[in-house]
């Protein structure tokens, strides 16, 4: 059983200018996500919801001025960007990176060897991959070309939920994964990631603008996100209010406030 605890978590974004005072983006920010537990995050533009993601991950843009992140019980805010990964936890990034030159066959063996401690057998690793692979959809030609290099954005989600199901993490954060999407790749990633839940008993934080993803990714808990911080969480009803009426209540109340 793995925990990922967020109390009290207050995040600054660092600007361009390095003269320019950073900005408040998170509040105050208390989150649990357990195995096998599927949490949406779902706001407004602006919210803070992808702050809340790369913080977790370790992005440095993102400075941590007060609360704290654990994950069973180890402090994640000590630890390094890759030392995050190799504890068990990952991000599929809203925009994933374009790596030239390297093939996305050896991205992929150097993320699991990095993560598992040791490097696949060859040959098993060639048989899991060919499976994950047949399973999102995804040519076999795709591992020799570079990383997300001339990939469509249907594409590269596919690729962030390959590397879900070959890394096996404890805690999958998904930032806007649905973003880009046609119906038939949506369902395909969704699949994806409702297969990494089951086989891995992971736990999911889903973080999303619209509630057609929640179609297949059924969640446990929604929270609404307004001005940086979680103002009301609940079961999957709160999406069908989401989808019914928007943030309109919640960001009058916010306001207000």
């Amino acid at each position: 059983m793995t925990t990922l605890e967020i109390r009290d978590l207050h995040v600054n974004v660092k600007q361009s200018d390095a003269d320019a005072e950073p900005i408040s983006i998170l509040k105050g920010v208390d989150l649990t996500v357990a195995s096998g537990e599927t949490h949406a995050i779902m706001g407004p533009n602006g919210s803070g919801k992808s702050t809340l993601s790369y913080a977790i991950a370790g992005h440095p843009k993102y400075e941590v001025t007060q609360g704290s992140i654990t994950l069973d019980g180890e402090d994640v805010l000590e630890m390094s960007v890759d030392e995050r990964a190799r504890a068990g936890l990952f991000l599929a990034m809203q925009y994933p990176v374009e790596v030239p030159g390297v093939s996305m066959s050896n991205f992929l063996r150097t993320a699991a060897t990095a993560v598992r401690g040791e490097a696949p057998k060859l040959r098993h690793w060639v048989k899991e991959t060919k499976e994950a692979m047949t399973e999102l959809g995804i040519d076999p030609s795709f591992s020799e070309r570079s990383v997300n290099e001339g990939f469509s954005g249907g594409e590269k989600k596919r690729h962030e939920v390959l590397q879900l199901g070959l890394l096996k993490p404890k805690i999958a954060i998904l930032d806007e994964t649905d973003s880009g999407l046609d119906v038939d790749a949506l369902r395909i990633v969704s699949e994806g990631v409702n297969q990494y839940k089951e086989r891995e008993n992971g736990g999911v934080l889903l973080i999303t603008h619209y509630t057609r993803i929640l179609r297949y990714i059924k969640p446990d808990f929604v929270h609404v996100f307004v001005a940086g911080r979680i103002v009301e969480s609940a079961g999957p009803e709160l999406a069908d209010e989401l989808e019914e009426n928007g943030y309109v209540r919640f960001t009058s109340a916010a306001t207000a406030g």
